[in-house]
């Protein structure tokens, strides 16, 4: 049988779809529908029903894609090894919270640049990557929620810790952590607040978490950046909540302090997401895991 005709089946059936499946693999609509058709006439058998928007797979479809695309995978990581032995000469595409590539992901790629990989950031939120990851956009995006469906394979990367922080002189007109543990969401209901969106995502989850509430207060400074915010923090602004990895030096100097220390803080956790069996070639291998990897020590 040959293996054209099963690269083809394996895609569509992960991308769930004729025309996302021509995009990744670079082919035609027409040729995608072609081969899969070929392969349905040698098995005698229906691997897809069409739907309003891409396709489905039939049982047969389902058990045939078990079997074989591990098998597929394997032999597209074979030929990728022999294709490609200097892996580093390669582009990664790379997509993710701009904070996070900036203070982490970048940084942590910089050995692999020195060898002569290139790089290329992007930055988006999470729905929008794995649309732009499954469209063959990116090679690897790093998010905070997991995606659904076969086409994206999602792996834990590091768990970050949310830090409630204000300007020290915000923190001595509360009167310090311990009054804030003592009269809890009480204490801060009257604070500026400087947040990412209007939604206040990083506020209400740690109330959610901490105190289980919800945020009584606008934002009073909104601004698309974990960074601003920290500077609009230290500036005196009001109130934020940020991953502990973006304010630890601030807290380190005393330019912010934390409001609280909760026996179990909020945490996120990052995934590195990239689309199913794409981790056969080998520098994407190479870049993830190198940054999980880097990641332990995170």
């Amino acid at each position: 049988m040959d293996l054209a005709l099963l690269r083809t089946f394996v895609t569509v059936h992960r991308a769930g779809s004729f025309t996302r499946a021509a995009a990744l693999l670079g082919l035609s609509q027409p040729a995608v529908t072609g081969q899969i058709r070929t392969l349905e006439r040698q098995l005698g058998r229906p691997l897809f029903v069409r739907q309003a928007r891409g396709v489905s797979p039939t049982s047969i479809g389902d058990e045939l894609a078990h079997k074989i695309a591990p098998h597929v995978d394997a032999l597209l990581e074979i030929t990728e090894a022999d294709l490609d032995e200097q892996w580093a000469n390669r582009t990664l595409h790379l997509a993710g919270p701009p904070e996070f590539i900036a203070v982490r992901a970048l940084p942590a790629l910089t050995p692999l640049v020195a060898q002569g990989l290139t790089v290329r950031a992007a930055q988006g939120i999470a729905e929008d990557l794995f649309e732009a990851l499954a469209a063959g956009h990116h090679d690897l995006a790093i998010t905070t929620s997991r995606p659904r469906g076969r086409l994206l394979t999602a792996t834990p990367l590091c768990d970050e810790e949310h830090v409630l922080v204000a300007a020290p002189r915000w923190a001595a007109r509360l009167g310090g952590a311990a009054v804030v543990r003592d009269k809890g969401v009480r204490a801060l209901e009257h604070l500026p607040v400087v947040e990412v969106h209007e939604c206040l995502p990083f506020v209400a989850r740690y109330w959610a978490a901490v105190f289980d509430s919800k945020p009584i207060t606008a934002g009073t400074v909104v601004v698309p950046d974990l960074r601003a915010v920290l500077a609009c923090v230290a500036a005196g602004a009001g109130l934020g909540v940020l991953p502990r990895y973006l304010c630890a030096d601030a807290l380190d100097t005393g330019e912010v302090v934390a409001l609280l220390d909760p026996p179990v803080p909020p945490l996120r956790t990052y995934f590195l997401v990239v689309r199913t069996g794409t981790l056969a070639h080998p520098h994407l291998a190479r870049v993830h895991e190198w940054l999980l990897r880097a990641a332990v020590s995170w």
